[in-house]
């Protein structure tokens, strides 16, 4: 406990961490993204990545027993299936995904998308960390089935550009 006038010495130290920081990771889809904080670095607080995604790409419908997920898009178009409503976001757009809400989203830009994610309780990370070390191709299942179960996570349907498919006239847009 802290007494008036003493500094508390437990939780996360302060930092700062220039554009280039953090610790890159492939992604099973096609792009790839950066752990900005973590774990020990938010002492177990909270998880910070940017993702990087091309056009059309996205994760599976999946669901997290551990973490709320929330998604910030800093550049690009992404559409968002939470539970069963979906939303789409531009650039400054946000969603939120809570524990246990079975999600996914798609970079429907006609370019690269980039999202910042952030999670709390931390952990996520260990999931893409995971998968890249695994991996020894560009999709991987195997390496994306031990990575999920790494990171509490169970995929229980296919990407949005499966399950619902952009019209010809809007995919890429």
């Amino acid at each position: 406990m802290t007494r008036p006038g003493e500094v508390a010495t437990e939780g996360p130290a302060p930092f700062a961490l220039g554009p280039d920081g953090g610790s890159p990771f492939t992604l099973p889809t096609r792009g790839h993204g950066t752990v900005k904080l973590g774990t020990a670095g938010s002492a177990g607080t909270l998880t910070v990545l940017e993702i990087v995604l091309q056009s059309g790409e996205g994760p599976g419908l999946h669901v997290h027993s551990r973490e709320h997920e929330l998604w910030y898009v800093l550049e690009g178009k992404f559409r968002f299936l939470l539970g069963d409503s979906l939303v789409e976001e531009p650039t400054g757009g946000l969603a939120f995904g809570p524990r246990g809400t079975p999600h996914t989203f798609q970079n429907i830009g006609a370019e690269t998308g980039r999202l910042l994610v952030i999670t709390g309780p931390s952990g996520l990370e260990e999931f893409f960390l995971e998968y890249d070390r695994r991996a020894t191709g560009p999709y991987d299942p195997t390496a994306l089935e031990e990575a999920a179960r790494v990171g509490g996570i169970d995929f229980v349907g296919p990407p949005l550009a499966l399950s619902e498919p952009l019209p010809v006239s809007r995919a890429g847009r």
